[in-house]
């Protein structure tokens, strides 16, 4: 068995205790057309496994439109294919490591060349997030993964960073297991502690409504 297969299964093992979001729970963003349109093909698809690689490719920005609980859930596929070089488009290496470095670029501007800061330190949209920034977004975000999911994913990133000749920016991986990865790692509440508080939350709606159908609250 090769390396990557390796990683491969750790991954589906890390994450097989996941359940379906449900398809109105998966969409985080509803600024224009292009969420719905990258997000709502994935609605039907109540397992991650097994999903196409030319499919992911073909959403590959539903990454970044993914509510976190679909990006939790559907992660995965997107890891497994490209770990097995089948993914073009998609890049989920991007959308674990954005927000733990800085970059700049340089854009022409009449007479003066304007340069713009990126990464770690910007601000996302100071109108409407204040002063939060690309850091302080993707710590959140990046924060739905148990202990053993994000030891799945550290050994992935690893693995992108010291064996993938096609990875260019090697000091971005490492800054983002430096910076969060390798202490969520660590110290991330673990898969048992999920379901032991979704376990106690059913037994307390059991308890104070006897009729209850499910944990959605449906009759």
């Amino acid at each position: 068995m090769s390396d990557s297969e390796v990683i491969v299964q750790k991954i589906q093992t890390a994450f097989a205790g996941n359940e379906f979001p449900g398809g109105r729970f998966l969409q985080g963003s509803f600024e224009g057309c292009e969420p719905y349109e990258e997000v709502g093909p994935f609605e039907t698809l109540e397992d991650c496994r097994g999903i196409e690689a030319d499919f992911l490719d073909g959403h590959a920005n539903a990454l970044s439109f993914f509510s976190e609980a679909g990006f939790r859930y559907f992660l995965p596929a997107y890891l497994v294919a490209d770990l097995r070089g089948l993914l073009y488009t998609a890049d989920p290496l991007f959308h674990l490591t954005h927000g733990f470095s800085d970059w700049t670029t340089e854009v022409p501007a009449g007479d003066r060349t304007l340069v713009m800061k990126h990464g770690k330190t910007a601000f996302i949209n100071p109108r409407r997030y204040g002063a939060m920034t690309s850091y302080d977004y993707a710590r959140s975000r990046l924060s739905v993964f148990t202990r053993e999911e994000a030891g799945a994913i550290v050994t992935y990133l690893e693995f992108k960073r010291d064996s993938d000749p096609d990875v260019i920016d090697k000091q971005a991986i490492d800054t983002a297991l430096q910076s969060f990865w390798l202490e969520r790692a660590r110290t991330a509440p673990q898969a048992e502690n999920l379901r032991q508080h979704l376990a106690e939350q059913e037994e307390y709606l059991a308890a104070i409504r006897p009729d209850i159908g499910d944990s959605t609250g449906e009759p």
